[in-house]
């Protein structure tokens, strides 16, 4: 049977199990959106602009643990998807992007909506593919799925001529992949999970920090076994929040340039640092020479490009974190380590988060404590990049797995109202709230009339502090109140969201935060809060750039890079 190329990507996506594809047309793909009504089981959510496609995509891809699908036109359809493929690329998202290019003959003319997309994409892609073919095509759609999700998850993207999706070949889908150069290695070497064991049964003050990884190989169960039969506590990078139950004994919180002290404190006074599913980036370790100087280090990671990058590390193994710790618990001795346990819970009091302010002035805080009390943290939050995004990681509980979703390494402002909506259309059945700031909102504001005309029914709070918070925070403590370019002048949010048809609220007295929250949760529907909030307010601890982990900030005070 003779399919054309648009028919042959239809039946591919669907063999490979998608069920959503985020997009938007143009000229280029006309081929392929006439031919989704013949695929009904491929639900295609019209976004506003395709940046929203692509974070939409990764946060489906993150809350499902599926392939994420992502969809555009050439030229500039292509281009708008970038930023959101870099991102899902750093913060380890399978994805597949799927973009229209000219016609064969059109190539490398300039035409009209032509440009390079896999040229521009090659360093934020696993793999990419311009297909000029239409035999062929079948393969790298299987190819594309099986590298997107296996090793490291990340992006790729297949560019397709516009005349491939309109000619015709017989279709017949492979049972089997032909990639001989590319075989992720899964198990942890055997000798090295030995001398892991070894060095966690000797260890006096253990602290393992736990990452993304974690949530990527489901490895909950795992890490909550060996933690508690080691008895080493736990602390978090920002992407492995929510991957170990904030609520329990060994839980530190999560660490970094705004990490909670105790968690902070404890990885620099270690004798062993178990270092699972994370990159030891930046925001982590601050200052490379100080970093925990006294541990030694078992780093576990699927990627073998990220052992040693940054950190010196005694004990490598490279495997999927939860093949590796199935492996490793074994192996491990029952231990207890009374003063250093209690050693970290004098920090925890010597240390507190800053007290809140209870007076009728709204600060951030107030609203997260307030969603976490409402929810009783059964709820997966979404949120931008700014100080927003650190209140959020500090004061939710996170106990249910798989609960804090962020862009983390490219830290992209206007990713938390698509990838919300990526999050609920993964699990409907789950209350998704939107965390974001005045200023990132306003990046892809546009998105809630998808949620209004796909019925996606988000939550949204808009933390309204008049500034680009983070970058005046920094201004603040770093270059004398020289507030250039933070101050931000904008709409009023609940006004805007009615407009979309959005039921939108505006709450200025800290007695209307949790009334508005708990009509937002019975109402059926995407709602906008905009809580305007105190426009000074920053974020504790602070580690300035460049400095040592352990030398926090706790109050305002002038500060030098």
């Amino acid at each position: 049977m003779k399919l054309t190329g648009a028919q042959i990507l239809c039946e591919s996506l669907a063999r490979e199990g998608v069920e959503v594809i985020f997009g938007f047309p143009g000229a280029a793909v006309l081929p392929l959106y006439d031919t989704l009504p013949q695929y009904p089981q491929l639900r295609h959510i019209l976004v506003r602009h395709e940046q929203g496609a692509a974070h939409a995509a990764d946060g489906y891809a993150r809350a499902t643990g599926k392939v994420g699908v992502c969809l555009a036109t050439s030229g500039p359809g292509a281009t708008n998807l970038v930023t959101g493929i870099a991102c899902a690329a750093m913060d380890s998202v399978p994805m597949v992007a799927i973009t229209g290019q000219v016609a064969t003959a059109f190539l490398g003319r300039d035409s009209f909506q032509e440009v390079d997309i896999t040229g521009i994409t090659q360093p934020i892609t696993k793999h990419n593919y311009l297909v000029e073919h239409l035999e062929g095509l079948v393969e790298i759609i299987k190819e594309a799925f099986h590298i997107a999700t296996t090793g490291r998850p990340g992006p790729v993207l297949i560019d397709i001529s516009k005349d491939v999706l309109t000619a015709e070949v017989a279709f017949h889908y492979p049972d089997r992949l032909n990639l001989p150069g590319y075989k992720p290695t899964i198990q942890g070497h055997p000798s090295q999970i030995k001398k892991a064991a070894k060095l966690l049964n000797e260890a006096e003050r253990p602290v393992v920090l736990a990452g993304h990884g974690v949530i990527i190989s489901e490895a909950y169960q795992e890490l909550k076994d060996l933690a508690e039969k080691a008895q080493a506590p736990v602390a978090t990078t920002l992407h492995g929040i929510s991957c170990f139950p904030e609520s329990h004994v060994l839980s530190l919180g999560y660490m970094g340039m705004h990490g909670v002290a105790q968690a902070n404190l404890a990885v620099n006074n270690c004798d062993l640092l178990i270092a699972i599913g994370m990159r030891f980036d930046d925001r982590v370790t601050g200052s490379l020479a100080s970093f925990a100087p006294h541990a030694q280090v078992i780093h576990i990671d699927i990627d073998p490009a990220e052992i040693g990058k940054n950190v010196r590390v005694q004990v490598p193994i490279v495997g999927d974190v939860k093949s590796v710790l199935q492996a490793l618990n074994p192996l491990i001795s029952a231990r207890t380590h009374g003063p250093w346990l209690s050693q970290i819970d004098q920090w925890r009091i010597q240390y507190p988060l800053p007290p809140l302010d209870q007076a009728g002035t709204i600060w951030p805080q107030h609203v997260i404590r307030k969603i976490c009390e409402v929810t009783g943290g059964d709820a997966i939050i979404v949120t931008g990049v700014g100080q927003h995004q650190m209140f959020t990681a500090q004061y939710f509980t996170y106990d249910k797995p798989n609960s804090y979703i962020s862009s983390g390494g490219l830290g992209v402002m206007g990713f938390a109202l698509p990838a919300a909506m990526g999050v609920k259309v993964g699990r409907p059945e789950e209350v998704v709230w939107c965390v974001d700031g005045d200023g990132s909102f306003q990046m892809n504001i546009q998105e809630l009339a998808t949620l209004v005309q796909d019925r996606i029914n988000v939550k949204v709070a808009i933390s309204n502090n008049g500034f680009l918070g983070m970058v005046r925070q920094w201004q603040q403590l770093f270059y004398d109140k020289r507030y250039v370019g933070t101050p931000l002048s904008g709409p009023d949010f609940a006004m805007v969201a009615q407009a979309y048809g959005v039921l939108g609220m505006r709450v200025t007295d800290l007695s209307e935060v949790e009334p508005a929250i708990r009509r937002a949760t019975a109402h059926d529907g995407p709602v906008v809060i905009d809580f305007v909030v105190e426009p000074e307010g920053n974020v504790y601890p602070m580690v300035a750039p460049g400095a040592s982990i352990t030398d926090m900030i706790h109050h305002p005070k002038k500060a030098k890079v």
